[in-house]
């Protein structure tokens, strides 16, 4: 039942000084400080931790899906990005779908195999070890701590069990290595995964090869043919992780960096530039002003991100527009302080589970991760004796046809996950300071997410364990590009007081109020680790939403 979920326990944030993970599941943050421990730095724990959750968590995360990495070198000041997103099957094109019946307005079922792109993540995490990484410990050191089995946690089984019912639902054969006995886990049994446990000695012992080429890329292959997709060796093959620029912005002295398109990292930068236009902490946190203003900034920023984001190697993303100051403070324009918008247009003329975890280690290298399958078990699809199942990153395609994310051989979807860090806004002859590594996992509440407890930090002095313990807002936004303004939702959490949402509805918002239980998980699960030079405290927290914990030492 959903009031069986409760949230009445107060945390206190986790002090180290020496090192910090903090992720989703206690287990796997206990392997990333166990590697941290043994001489590893950031890089190297963040795809333990990854490894560790894709055992633990494999409704929400996996070998099968994509990854997002940003790495601040504690040496150097410099903050790289790599970008573990896969793309589209070659033969995938928009006539080749539209060839079997597809449209814009009916497009292949969520858990379709053709849905499938190519898994990104296994080459992401050998990329993080050999880019980023201590060199003091082996690709398969790192990943040794994930491949035994572990007692299911509390959450993660509510979420597993919905998963697996929405697989079934949609007609879909549960496969055998997604459960116990023939069921879902239940809270605190074991689960084994040896399959798993395989592939990952695989990846670890031969790196990117081992997934790509040989014996797990041609049962990828085998099984997604099999179920009408059209995936070859080569497109796995020809995969690999793309080294980017992190984009930021500049919020009051600070600097948020996100990774780049194809990732939605713009929209919290959107969001935030918005919002600086408007006096949040006078408003009062989660006041009907500062929640009518956040709800309206999310629907200019939604409407551009959505119409404007996608595979920058395929379409022209206008970032250097869409960033600039004047511009997003023009949009700050229509929002009214007693009305919600009738309308809400582009501004330029012409779901879903994941892991976020964060990692920042003794040399004040930070490691900000994010790892999904997209929707649970993504298109639960498990490719013989390897024991992870396959993305449906493909779902975010559109049909709609000249679309900057429209369907495409060999092309990145718009991506949803995103991870964060926050350093000092330096001068030109400056590198940044880092003062935390943060992020909140959930599809399209990520960018806001993001911004949520970035506020609940800068403007209203909460700890890293507070800002994500406080109550949020999501305002869903799949396809607002294309719907009429009524289809925009205001839900709310509760904790949010009922006189705060009713003012909303009668500034003319549709709220719903309260959101309780396991359909809290709508709000994300954040983590977020912050840094204070001058007395070298790391300071910690873990959503309250999942099953997770912040670890120090």
């Amino acid at each position: 039942m959903e009031a069986d979920l409760t949230f009445n326990s107060r945390r206190s944030p986790v002090v180290s000084l020496h090192g910090c993970v903090a992720s989703s599941q206690p287990l796997a943050s206990n392997i990333g400080l166990d590697i941290l421990k043994r001489g590893g730095n950031a890089a190297d724990a963040a795809v333990a931790v990854a490894a560790a959750l894709a055992v633990t968590e494999p409704c929400s995360t996996g070998l099968g899906g994509d990854a997002f990495c940003l790495f601040y070198n504690g040496k150097t000041g410099d903050i790289t990005g790599i970008n573990g997103s896969g793309r589209s099957p070659k033969a995938q094109t928009l006539d080749f779908l539209e060839g079997l019946g597809y449209t814009a307005e009916i497009p292949p079922p969520p858990f379709d195999a053709l849905n499938v792109t190519v898994p990104g993540a296994a080459a992401c995490w050998c990329d993080t070890v050999q880019m980023f990484g201590s060199q003091k410990l082996s690709l398969l050191e790192v990943l040794s701590g994930a491949r035994w089995g572990f007692p299911v946690a509390e959450v993660t089984v509510h979420h597993w069990a919905n998963w697996l019912d929405a697989q079934r639902d949609a007609g879909k054969r549960v496969d055998e290595n997604l459960l116990i006995d023939g069921h879902a886990p239940k809270f605190g049994q074991v689960y084994k995964n040896p399959a798993l446990a395989q592939t990952l000695k695989n990846l670890g012992e031969g790196g990117k090869s081992a997934f790509y080429k040989g014996r797990t890329a041609q049962a990828i292959v085998d099984v997604i043919n099999q179920h009408g997709g059209v995936m070859t060796l080569d497109d796995l093959s020809s995969h690999d992780s793309e080294v980017v620029t992190p984009i930021s912005t500049d919020y009051k002295g600070v600097r948020l960096w996100e990774p780049p398109p194809n990732s939605q990292g713009l929209a919290a930068l959107l969001l935030l530039n918005i919002l600086e236009s408007f006096p949040l902490k006078a408003l009062g946190h989660n006041s009907p002003d500062y929640i009518h203003i956040l709800v309206e900034a999310v629907r200019l920023t939604g409407t551009d991100s959505l119409r404007y984001l996608g595979d920058p190697a395929h379409v022209a993303v206008p970032l250097g527009t869409l960033l600039d100051k004047n511009y997003c403070q023009k949009r700050a324009q229509h929002i009214s302080m007693d009305r919600a918008m009738e309308d809400v247009e582009p501004g330029l003329t012409g779901g879903s589970d994941t892991v976020y975890f964060c990692i920042i280690d003794t040399h004040g290298n930070a490691c900000s991760f994010v790892n999904s399958n997209y929707m649970g078990f993504g298109t639960g699809l498990v490719p013989k004796d390897c024991g992870f199942s396959l993305q449906n990153r493909g779902a975010f395609f559109t049909l709609h046809r000249n679309h900057f994310n429209c369907v495409a051989g060999g092309k990145r979807p718009y991506h949803t996950i995103m991870s964060a860090l926050l350093t000092d806004s330096p001068t030109s002859s400056q590198k940044p300071r880092l003062l935390a590594a943060l992020g909140v996992m959930g599809a399209l509440m990520q960018p806001q997410g993001h911004v949520q407890v970035l506020l609940n930090m800068l403007e209203f002095g909460m700890n890293p364990q507070q800002a994500l313990d406080a109550p949020r807002v999501y305002i869903p936004s799949f396809n607002i590009c294309i719907h009429p303004a009524s289809q925009w939702l205001v839900n709310l959490e509760e904790g949010v007081s009922p006189e705060v949402a009713e003012e909303l509805r009668r500034r003319g918002h549709t709220v719903r109020w309260p959101i309780t239980g396991h359909k809290r998980s709508q709000f994300g699960r954040g983590q977020i680790i912050t840094n204070n030079p001058p007395s070298k405290v790391l300071w910690a927290g873990s959503d309250p939403r999942g099953d997770g914990c912040a670890q120090g030492y």
